[in-house]
C-alpha cells in the first residue's frame, strides 16, 4: 500500500493538539497528532463530502 506522509493543518503551528491526514491508494486516513495510534480511514468522497459540510457550518452548533 503506497500512503503520502502525514499532514497537518498550517493553522496548528507548532502545537501537537491537530488533526493529521494523508491519502494511501483508496483511502484518506485521518488521526490525532499526539495519539497517532489511532487511525480513521474514509473514501475519497466522504472526505471531501466532510470537508464541504465543515466548511458550510453544518457541525457549528457542536462547538462548545
Amino acid at each position: 500500500m503506497r500512503s503520502s506522509a502525514w499532514q497537518k493543518s498550517s493553522y496548528s503551528g507548532a502545537n501537537d493538539e491537530c488533526i493529521e491526514v494523508r491519502a494511501t491508494d483508496e483511502v484518506i486516513e485521518l488521526r490525532e497528532s499526539d495519539d497517532g495510534n489511532v487511525i480513521v480511514r474514509t473514501t475519497p468522497a466522504r472526505f471531501a463530502a466532510l470537508l464541504r459540510d465543515t466548511k458550510a457550518g453544518t457541525f457549528d452548533h457542536h462547538a462548545g
